[in-house]
Order: C-alpha cells, then sequence, then structure tokens
C-alpha cells in the first residue's frame, strides 16, 4: 500500500444527516461545505482490526450489501470502520468471506473490500470514517506504537490512507489511534498520557503528529482524537498509602479532561473533532453506578470527561464508542441516558454505536447472531436520536437462513478494562480430504484468534472436484480443548472426539466453492491444531 498512492473515487454524499461534500467544523459543531449543520449518527462494523482482516459477518448468509441497507434504513447515516495496520500490509489477505452470498468479494484484498464498501455507503448518503483500531490484530495497545510498529509506520499508513481516498468525499476523516490508555503504576507510567510533555507518551503531541501529516496529504479531513484513561498515563499504586499520585480514571480513550488546558493543536483551522468513549457496566462496573443517586449523577460524569468541551463551545464531540448488551436495567438506564445527554436533532452530540457485530462478547451489537435480525431493544433506545441518509431508501431484504447460527462468536470491545489478548497465533491450517460415494471435500482448521484460556478457530470446508448436497467434518482435539460457542454448523461433541455437519444453507456447494465455519473454544497448557481434520460429503 506504501509504495503505490490509488485514488478512488465515488459517489458524493448529499444527505440529511451527512450534509454535501467535505466537511470542517465550527465551535462545536461539524458542518458540511455550504455551512449546514451535519449530525453524524453511525455505527461500528468491526473486523479489519482482527485476524481476520476484513469486516466480520461476511462470512453469513446475509450479503454485505443488504447489511449496508439495513444500517441505511435504521437511520445510521455513517459508520465507523476499525483497522489494524496489518490489514494494510502487501499481500494481506481477508478471511472468513462467504463466497457464497458475496461472490463478489473473491479474491480481494482487505483494502479492496473497504474500496467496495466505501463506494455503497456513498451511494446510499453515508459516510465513512477510519479507525486506527490497533497496530496489529494481537489486540489493544496502551501506546499508539510498538516495537514491530513504530510511529514512522502509523503516521506512513495514515497518509497512504489519505492520498488512496483523495477526492472520495464518503471518506471524511480519521481517528487516530483506539483508546490509548494508561500502563505501569504511578510515578513510574509507562502508558499514554495528557499533556505531561513527554514526546514518547503524550498522546496528545502525538495526535498533533499524525494529524498534521495528515492534513498534509488531505486538509479536507477531520481529524478525530481520542482521550486517554488517566491523564498521567499510570495506573494509581492504591496499595503505597501515597494518595499524592492518586487520580481520577475513565475508561481507555474517554478521559478528555485535560484537552481544555492542553488543545490538540493543528495545522489545518476547524479540523479537531474530539471522540470520548463510554461504556456500561457489561463492560466494566465502574464507582459511579452505585452512586445513591444514580443515574442522575451521569451528566456531571459526562460534563467532566468530555462534554465541558462541547458545552464551552471549545470543539464538537462525537462519541466513537458506547454499548451494552442490556442484560441490566441499570445498562438501560444508562443508555436511555446518555442518549438524551448527547442531545436530540440535528445540534445534539455525532456518535457511532459500539457495535453493528453481534459478536462483541461485552456488548453485543445491533444485529442478531443471524446477521439480519435486529436487536429491537437497543434500536428502540437509540432510534429516536438518528438521522437518516438520503439515498438510503428501502432495504435490500436480508436473505434469512432457514436456520440461524447458534451463536456468534464473542470478541470483546476494544473499551473493556481489562488486558486485551497478549498474541494472536498465526492461522494453522490442516486438511484432510476424504471421498466416500465419489463426492469428496476438503475441511481446513485454523486458529484465527487466541488469548489466555480461549480461543476462536475457523474451519473452511471446500468442495473437490463434484458439487456436493451435504457435508461432515470430524477432529479429535490433541490437547483437551474444548467448545463452548459455534455458528454456521451443527455441532455434536464427546470428549475430545467433534463432529460438525451443515446447516440447511450452507451444505450445497458447487465444485470448487467453499464455506465456512466457525467456533470459540478453551484451551490450557497448549492449543495444538487436531490430525486429521476429516471431511465427507454426499
Amino acid at each position: 500500500m506504501a509504495a503505490t498512492v490509488l485514488v478512488v473515487t465515488g459517489s458524493p454524499a448529499n444527505a440529511a444527516g451527512t450534509g454535501t461534500g467535505y466537511l470542517h467544523t465550527s465551535g462545536n459543531k461539524i458542518v458540511d461545505s455550504t455551512g449546514a449543520t451535519v449530525r453524524l449518527t453511525g455505527i461500528n462494523w468491526f473486523g479489519m482490526e482482527t485476524d481476520n482482516k476484513t469486516f466480520h459477518g461476511l462470512w453469513a448468509n446475509n450479503p454485505w450489501k443488504s447489511q449496508l441497507d439495513l444500517m441505511a434504513s435504521l437511520g445510521y447515516n455513517t459508520i465507523r470502520v476499525p483497522f489494524s495496520d496489518d490489514a494494510l500490509k502487501p499481500g494481506a489477505q481477508a478471511t472468513s468471506v462467504n463466497t457464497y452470498s458475496n461472490p463478489d468479494l473473491i479474491g480481494l484484498s482487505p483494502l479492496q473490500i473497504l474500496d467496495k464498501v466505501v463506494d455503497y455507503a456513498g451511494q446510499k448518503g453515508m459516510r465513512i470514517i477510519l479507525d486506527r483500531h490497533r497496530p496489529t490484530s494481537a489486540g489493544q495497545t496502551a501506546l499508539w506504537y510498538t516495537s514491530g510498529v513504530p510511529e514512522s509506520t502509523w503516521i506512513s499508513d495514515w497518509k497512504s490512507l489519505a492520498q488512496h481516498y483523495a477526492g472520495n468525499t464518503t471518506v471524511i476523516g480519521a481517528d487516530l489511534h483506539n483508546e490509548p490508555h494508561a500502563d505501569g503504576t504511578n510515578p513510574n507510567a509507562t502508558g499514554s498520557c495528557w499533556g505531561c510533555g513527554d514526546e514518547s507518551r503524550d498522546w496528545r503531541l502525538a495526535a498533533e503528529r499524525a494529524g498534521n501529516a495528515i492534513l498534509s496529504v488531505q486538509p479536507n479531513w477531520l481529524i478525530f482524537v481520542e482521550g486517554v484513561s488517566c491523564p498521567s498515563g499510570g495506573l494509581s499504586n492504591v496499595w503505597d498509602n501515597d494518595t499524592s499520585n492518586d487520580e481520577d480514571c475513565g475508561w481507555w480513550g474517554g478521559n478528555l479532561t485535560k484537552a481544555g488546558q492542553y488543545p490538540v493543536r493543528l495545522n489545518v483551522a476547524n479540523r479537531l473533532v474530539y471522540s470520548p468513549h463510554e461504556y456500561a457496566t457489561s463492560v466494566y462496573h465502574q464507582a459511579w453506578f452505585d452512586d445513591p443517586s444514580y443515574p442522575a449523577n451521569m451528566p456531571a460524569i459526562w460534563d467532566k470527561y468530555f462534554g465541558y468541551l462541547y458545552k464551552q463551545n471549545i470543539a464538537p464531540i462525537m462519541v466513537g464508542e458506547f454499548g451494552t448488551t442490556l442484560a441490566s436495567n441499570i445498562d438501560k438506564i444508562w443508555l436511555q441516558e446518555l442518549m438524551k445527554y448527547m442531545g436530540s436533532g440535528v445540534n445534539g452530540m455525532s456518535f457511532t454505536y459500539w457495535s453493528w457485530n453481534p459478536n462483541s462478547g461485552d456488548t453485543g451489537g445491533i444485529l442478531k447472531d443471524d446477521w439480519a435480525t435486529v436487536d429491537q431493544a437497543k434500536q428502540s433506545i437509540i432510534s429516536p436520536y438518528l438521522i437518516p441518509p438520503t439515498g438510503g431508501g428501502n432495504p435490500t431484504p436480508p436473505v434469512s437462513p432457514s436456520a440461524s447460527p447458534s451463536v456468534s462468536p464473542s470478541a470483546s470491545p476494544s473499551a473493556s478494562p481489562s488486558a486485551s489478548p497478549s498474541a494472536s497465533p498465526s492461522a494453522s491450517p490442516s486438511a484432510s480430504p476424504s471421498s466416500p460415494g465419489g463426492k469428496t471435500c476438503t475441511a481446513t482448521y485454523k486458529v484465527v484468534n487466541q488469548y489466555s484460556g480461549g480461543f476462536q478457530g475457523e474451519v473452511t470446508v471446500k468442495a473437490d472436484s463434484s458439487a456436493i448436497s451435504a457435508w461432515t467434518v470430524k477432529w479429535a482435539f490433541p490437547n483437551g480443548q474444548s467448545i463452548s460457542q459455534l455458528w454456521n454448523g451443527t455441532l455434536s461433541a464427546s470428549g475430545s472426539n467433534v463432529t460438525v455437519t451443515n446447516l440447511s444453507y450452507n451444505g450445497a456447494l458447487g465444485a470448487g466453492a467453499s464455506t465456512t465455519f466457525g467456533f470459540n473454544g478453551s484451551w490450557s497448557g497448549t492449543n495444538g491444531v487436531p490430525s486429521p481434520v476429516s471431511c465427507t460429503a454426499s
């Protein structure tokens, strides 16, 4: 990507919710090229930041265009797209794409798939915000760089993306880095601070360097800057009996308390949008949820962390992530009150809800596990605040499978204050064909994500030289692993022995065609790849 600069043009956005042409800021408002006030009311569609390197749900029976149709019809006028630098590397490959429901994505790179989503979103009057979510697909980082992905790579990739989408007004800006946060214990902080002056840790200074580099090649983009968790960049040592280094910390990326004193300074005026994150108890049970005055205490908390920037007309706010499973009444109240706090109509704060995906373990999604059915409990709370894009029209009816996958994969949102997975394993394929009755298939097993005690696996089933109508995949786990959730197949397990058969909608495969099923599992000690993995077909 760094070697070649491509210019991709698309239909210019022209919508009631997202305005005309490129956007800029005026006080606490986002305005379009005509000066009209714009409110971004969007959704996060993640996956490009993971080992799949592309949008999750492309494995589903509901085609990607139908999903975008549904987003627009529900009123979401913007999509925030998380990605990692891994997805931008030369030779990066997108995985877990259902070639039956998405034949137009066969063989495309992660960036080429993103181009198609951008183009179609633009046709519907939607906007795209690109979010550099992680340096690699392995997990979140406290700082915006690592030893393997230095700051120079971060900035170079951003400049390449800005040039790639030059002239395409659907792509409106860069969320520079997702959820910079504290690391280490004060006074020996090693995480992202705000205003501390240490160039290796001061997120505010880094945001200026990256933002100005982007604006040097694409002066029309908005620059979205998240907060930190603790302004010092370090966690308070509550056991040292020294309260002098204790401080008030918030969500990862959610603490903008120092932005008023130490604002981000960009070389192009009217391009800065602050973008905090905010979550409910399904992510972490913060102390303020137990306040006897809850939820009356929440507006003051939101004012302190980010709202003052909006109320004092310093800069616009775009709440880049907020979400909940709605499993508790506390969370339902939280979502209702946060929506009210952000305001209604075109003059309210902008936002992108986390997430479209049902496979966010801490929040769930707007979609249910079949990637086609809407979670009406969540949508009914958010819906009154959405400003639909013009051109969304009626959605293409989603293709609903006759048998929905039982459970989607669990992927925790990056906002979780607990440690992120330390590493994702490399893909580990194992394949073994079997050929009864002249019809054969091949099953390829790989681990796509691994973390302490758990992992996500994926198996690709491919028909060989003849069409098949049904398939069965079998293997034996070598190290006592077990499956807790599986989708796009029917699971039968006995001890270490696993059998998976097709569902009604993914058994028939033409010669050379493939489908995938995935699962979440647990492991301890070793997570070896089973061999053989057999596939029988009829």
